[in-house]
């Protein structure tokens, strides 16, 4: 009860009306009205800052496809996301804050969104919507964490955080492994231009989570070229050093996908949808370099302000008015609430959302909107942000309207604002943040019965012995140095229910490691296996990178079946281990692709 009228007395203080009771689910529209319901096109960037764009007063580069967006639609000059990729995909997807979603990390399984989440995509699908997502997903690589399973119809791209190579890579269909064709953005575009031809007569929901210009800094030549040699006017003035060449990469790469935007909207004309298509453009977190971003503090990772600070335009014509500009403070936990009052959708959904509808802020001169509270939230680390103020995670306040940068700490002159925030925020970790570890002790899924497709990654495994992966981050990785028959790899699975799968192993290896030997187990279950294909490949990246990465290079790996297995419903270690080694080591191994045949 003290903690029920702390809060009460905490948002009193910030002058936010609550009626201090539980949070119940919003009532459900009743009925759906009966008209064309519009088409969404959800464009998620990819480590870009607030500040890499023209409408943001960005003269370094130039991007009048999305700047058109702003023009012809809506801006949100305050709008907030997680400081980091898969957190914020998850609020998105959900509405929810991304520490309910069972979302802790970015890799080796962390990134999972909790099975019981209901998606954007599930309930779009469930109005009728035909639904595809293409391009980095972020929540969960194995069903039924897998996009396909989350409500998407068709899924192109890669689930992994990053990928080593943007030309011509491995990707996923719908979880068959393909190779990509020409520059990811150029080829993920070219997907969802012909998602929006086969549905053009019915209402649907494209996702396009874009992965630029997140690292590796690749980018076609066009784009770099414009770059390459380029003075940059607005720089980065703070005590961190700007790479200057890392910033001319990324936003090279941001006029690229700035060229593919527009590409959207030709064939939104072209199919003359454009009047019943609302386009949402937005990014997942602040820049991945210290570059521009109008003084404000903090970059990815951080939740400071240049951190969490996204920006948010949205476009649908003669139904949203023309080059509004929005001051409230919303989130990403707001874009599932508001694109489906927008699309007068019925949400039903077993947890109650965090989000809000914005539709009031956008359809209405001057909406009746109650000041509000947003949160920020990274490893240790929590901000809290109003419509004025921003107390960060060391619970220093900052006027965020006279002070951007967050330079003045003003929490000893303002104490009783300081401590009403301050409970704000301990009040929300003890609503939000998990009572136990349950989350991270989940095995990876193996063999949904509704799902053709499962890979198993270097990524989700865990050397032993000598084996050693490509990169210390797990993204996009594979095992390299297996020189002994007591090294192996496994990976914490549980197989979901009884079934024959046939098995393939990508690999590498040299013409000397030929005749090597190696088994596959689980539980009683095994397959053997045998090097007799040489395909020793270069790393590639190097070639392409625009500025030296920190993340793995990556080859072409190749599969090699391993023929069938029958496995089991039920948990345990799924091993790899070799056999026999007549040369200096057994391959490198990229993963394991089961496909279920019963």
């Amino acid at each position: 009860m003290r903690n029920i009228i702390l809060k009460c007395m905490a948002l009193a203080l910030l002058g936010i009306p609550t009626a201090c009771k539980e949070r119940s689910t919003p009532e459900p529209t009743s009925v759906i009205k009966q008209y064309q319901k519009p088409n969404i096109v959800l464009i998620l960037a990819d480590d870009q800052g607030w500040g890499d764009l023209g409408i943001s007063g960005n003269t370094n580069l130039a991007t009048p496809n999305i700047d058109a967006i702003a023009k012809n639609g809506i801006v949100f000059d305050h709008f907030y996301v997680s400081p980091v990729c898969s957190p914020t995909r998850a609020e998105l997807l959900t509405g929810r804050y991304f520490p309910r979603l069972g979302v802790y990390s970015t890799s080796t399984g962390g990134e999972r969104l909790n099975l019981d989440e209901t998606t954007i995509a599930e309930v779009f699908k469930e109005a009728g919507y035909a639904t595809a997502a293409y391009g980095k997903w972020h929540n969960g690589m194995q069903p039924p964490y897998h996009p396909n399973a989350r409500g998407f119809d068709d899924f192109y791209g890669f689930a992994s955080g990053h990928w080593g190579n943007y030309f011509s890579p491995m990707l996923e269909h719908n979880g068959e492994i393909v190779n990509g064709d020409g520059f990811i953005i150029d080829d993920l575009t070219d997907k969802g231009l012909d998602f929006m031809d086969r549905n053009k007569e019915k209402p649907f929901f494209l996702y396009l989570p874009y992965n630029t210009p997140h690292s590796p800094m690749q980018v076609p030549e066009e784009y770099w070229n414009r770059f390459k040699d380029k003075e940059l006017v607005m720089t980065y003035h703070g005590k961190e050093e700007e790479n200057v060449n890392f910033t001319r990469a990324a936003l090279a790469m941001v006029e690229n996908i700035d060229y593919n935007v527009g590409r959207v909207f030709n064939k939104l004309r072209d199919l003359q949808l454009e009047e019943n298509t609302l386009v949402i453009y937005l990014s997942d977190n602040g820049p991945n370099g210290w570059r521009w971003n109008a003084g404000m503090r903090g970059k990815k990772g951080s939740t400071d302000e240049g951190g969490v600070r996204s920006p948010l335009v949205m476009q649908w014509k003669n139904k949203l008015p023309k080059g509004k500009h929005i001051a409230q403070i919303a989130s990403s936990i707001d874009i599932l609430p508001t694109l489906t009052d927008l699309a007068q959708i019925e949400v039903n959904v077993q947890k109650p959302l965090d989000g809000k509808s914005l539709k009031p802020l956008l359809m209405k001169d001057n909406p009746t909107w109650d000041d509000r509270v947003v949160y920020n939230h990274w490893n240790s680390g929590t901000s809290i942000r109003t419509q004025k103020y921003r107390l960060d995670s060391e619970d220093r306040l900052y006027d965020m309207e006279k002070d951007g940068g967050q330079t003045t700490d003003l929490s000893s002159k303002l104490p009783q604002l300081t401590d009403s925030l301050k409970q704000l925020k301990s009040d929300w970790l003890q609503q939000v943040m998990p009572r136990s570890k349950e989350t991270e002790d989940r095995p990876f899924t193996l063999g949904h019965p509704d799902y053709v497709y499962t890979q198993m990654p270097a990524r989700d495994g865990v050397a032993h012995g000598n084996i050693e992966r490509s990169n210390r981050h797990p993204n996009d990785t594979f095992f390299t140095n297996w020189i002994s028959i007591k090294d192996s790899i496994s990976w914490d699975v549980e197989v979901l229910a009884d079934g024959e799968f046939e098995v393939e192993l990508y690999y590498t290896a040299k013409e000397k490691d030929l005749g090597s030997q190696f088994e596959l187990r689980f539980g009683e279950r095994s397959l053997n296996g045998s090097v007799t294909k040489a395909h020793d490949p270069p790393l590639v990246g190097a070639e392409r990178d625009r500025d030296p990465r920190i993340e793995s290079y990556t080859k072409d790996f190749i599969p090699m079946d391993l023929g069938t297995i029958r496995l089991q419903k039920g948990r345990g270690n799924l091993v790899l281990h070799a056999l026999k080694i007549p040369g200096e080591e057994v391959m490198d191994m990229r993963l394991l692709l089961f496909k279920r045949v019963n």
